[in-house]
């Protein structure tokens, strides 16, 4: 992933991979990647609210977590969650496909 993309503390980056669209989140410097869709209606979540971990889809103000995606205080909705490993400064979010992309 290019260095001017990585978001810095407290920011978010909005990322196109392949046919996905995701937000990478840096949370206290720990970073974070979902599906920029919210499960529920398929609303943007880039423009959500970030309270800690937890992020807010605008559109009708579902809270997700973002260390699981789940819904706060619920297993039955769930944002599509990615591993997110660095490694020598270089920001990789790990796909299902077991490729990295960097």
């Amino acid at each position: 992933m290019p260095l001017e993309k990585i978001p810095n503390v407290g920011e978010r980056a909005f990322l196109k991979i392949g046919d996905k669209t995701l937000v990478l989140f840096n949370v206290a410097a720990q970073f974070y990647a979902i599906d920029d869709s919210c499960p529920h209606q398929g609303a943007s979540l880039f423009s959500g609210r970030l309270e800690g971990r937890v992020i807010q889809c605008c559109a009708h103000g579902l809270r997700f977590d973002l260390t699981n995606g789940y819904l706060l205080n619920s297993s039955q909705l769930k944002v599509a969650t990615y591993p997110v490993e660095v490694i020598t400064e270089k920001v990789f979010i790990v796909m299902g496909s077991g490729e990295n992309h960097g």
